[in-house]
């Protein structure tokens, strides 16, 4: 609190002096003095400064304001108007078309603000400073927030930038710590410089499809943010504009960026994969300086440079069916490249010395169906010792094979899963169908698991996925012997796999009857449980629901 007075004494003593003189002063229904000047040839008011720095508490702008026998409309609150004030919340009414310059700057206790949708302009610096202001709902006929409008709202947490609004000013939300997401409308052209950076909370961006430029270090520091995607209709951006994105991991540029400038991402030391838009011409030789973890790049242009040259760090990289050339030692220090995708088909000439040795020699290089020997009979392709053919429709190598698809066995309270695929991995997901709540006095359990499972395995594809469902039924419930009212049930697991409409049923007494029911009580199948398992051939198909009849006891069953 000592330090909020300290700098509103000092903000206060940077306000202009004219800004004291007024035309009137005029009590509002609460009896709260408020001043104000004449505009528009004296038909009209706007709200002008006064010293409010003492008054706590809410203030309500009337609408209009009847001063010696003359009633006029309130259609602005002026520059400065209630600068500095201690007030915590300010009611603005419909009459207001615009607020002006630095109008509530450094009000550090206003907690929240309605601009109504007669405002159609924010001017600069209007709320910058109010750190305790944590909401904002602006109306749906401002067209242009002014340059630093909300810059160093720490608290604020929640903004709805409307439609209407078509440029966003150089540094109007820098500095907003707690704000986390941020939408921006198809109808803003242009985003300022530092618009929103800093704002180390900000988490998600969505930018709307008619920008066309994002002004320099726009989004620099936003620390939180994961992911961006460039809309197709920006043009620029400037340079450092998310520089220092310590969060974030993946960059798609739009098809008409056509330059990436200087240190744009400078530092985004967790960005592992960027999409490099159609009409990119020139990367900016440290744009992606300090991106450490980069692994992956897709080209979409037409011609590759040496843009990326010297990050060992990339494994993969994907070449457009548009490019036409890569120039020479374009990924001379890409030591580690792993994988190289072209998806070129007019296959052209490169330099030897485009990629690396060893990544001739130890990468692998996709290229399209029907391709492979132009690739091997083109310098330098040709010096590739792994070639092989990639089906970009269906996304798989041609010559990958497949993993096979693995069995599913339960067996004392383990489920054991095998593909035949030597050093495949088993990828499972198994899913509790039996949370219920609801109320009344009675509900039916059958506790039962749905399990799905595929075999992984890298230089293969992945297998198709096997199905089971496992279960448990009561065996004898008891109702002796109860214990703190809670009645001991015995219970056998059983579980239950669909192939092509035939039922393999595992962990049950041999000689057990199992009978397997249409969801209509048609009988299907039946059979008897020999050496642990049963399988009833069935016509009913996938998606269909079971009735799985055992010995006694029955459990439903959809079949997948």
């Amino acid at each position: 609190m000592i330090m909020k007075k300290q700098l509103l004494l000092f903000a206060l003593m940077l306000l202009p002096l004219v800004a004291s003189a007024h035309d009137i002063e005029v009590k509002n229904t609460d009896g709260v003095t408020i001043s104000y000047n004449y505009i528009n040839d004296g038909t009209e008011l706007e709200v002008t400064y006064n010293d409010y720095s003492s008054y706590q508490g809410n203030v309500v702008i009337p609408e209009e304001v009847t001063y010696m026998d003359k009633t006029r409309k309130v259609t602005s609150i002026g520059d400065h108007a209630f600068y500095g004030s201690s007030l915590t919340a300010v009611t603005i009414p419909n009459s207001v078309t615009s607020i002006g310059e630095s109008a509530f700057q450094y009000c550090y206790d206003l907690t929240s603000i309605t601009i109504p949708n007669s405002v159609t302009s924010i001017g600069d610096y209007a709320f910058q400073y109010c750190n305790d202001l944590t909401s904002v709902t602006i109306g749906n006929s401002v067209t242009s927030i002014g340059d630093h409008a909300f810059s160093y709202c720490s608290g604020l947490t929640d903004v709805t930038i409307p439609n209407s609004v078509t440029s966003i000013g150089e540094s109007a939300f820098q500095y907003c710590s707690s704000l986390t997401s941020i939408t921006i409308p198809n109808s803003v052209t242009s985003i300022g410089h530092e618009a929103f950076s800093y704002c180390s909370g900000l988490n998600s961006v969505t930018i709307g499809n008619s920008v066309t430029s994002i002004g320099y270090y726009a989004f620099s520091g936003c620390s939180s943010l994961n992911s961006i995607t460039i809309p197709n209709s920006v043009t620029s951006i400037g340079y450092y504009a998310f520089e220092s994105c310590s969060g974030l991991s993946s960059v798609t540029i739009g098809n008409s960026v056509t330059s990436i400038g200087e240190r744009m991402f400078y530092n985004c030391s967790k960005l592992t994969s960027v999409i490099i838009g159609a009409s990119v011409e020139s990367i900016n030789y440290d744009a992606f300086t300090g991106c450490s973890s980069l692994n992956s790049i897709t080209f979409n242009c037409k011609e590759i440079g040496t843009w990326f040259s010297y990050f060992s760090s990339i494994r993969e990289i994907v070449i457009g069916g548009d490019v036409t050339s890569i120039a020479q030692q374009a990924f001379s220090g890409c030591s580690n490249l792993q994988s190289v995708y072209s998806k070129v088909e007019d296959v052209f000439t490169i330099s030897k010395n485009t990629f690396a040795d060893k990544t001739y020699s130890d990468a692998k290089l996709y290229v399209p169906v029907g391709k492979k020997v132009d690739y091997e009979d083109t310098p330098w392709w040709s010096n590739f010792a792994n070639i092989e053919e990639y089906d970009y429709v269906t996304d798989t190598p041609v010559d990958q094979p497949k993993c096979e698809t693995p069995t599913i066995s339960y067996q004392n309270g383990v489920l054991t899963f095998n593909s035949d695929t030597e050093g495949a991995v088993c990828q499972y997901s198994i899913t509790d169908e039996d949370i219920k709540s609801g109320s009344g006095n009675e509900v039916q359990l059958s506790a039962t698991y749905t399990i799905n499972v595929f075999a992984s395995k890298e230089g293969y594809q992945n297998s198709e996925t096997a199905t089971a469902t496992l279960c448990w039924i009561d065996a004898e419930p008891k109702t002796e012997g109860v214990i703190t009212g809670v009645a001991e049930v015995s219970a056998f697991a059983v579980l239950i796999k669909n192939e092509g409409g035939a039922l393999t049923v595992q962990g049950i007494d041999d000689g057990t009857q199992v009978s397997v029911y249409s969801v209509n009580g048609t009988q299907v199948g039946t059979a008897v449980v020999q050496n642990g398992q049963a399988t009833v051939s069935t016509t009913l198909q996938s998606g269909s629901i079971a009735i799985v009849k055992i010995g006694q006891k029955s459990v439903k069953v959809l079949l997948r």
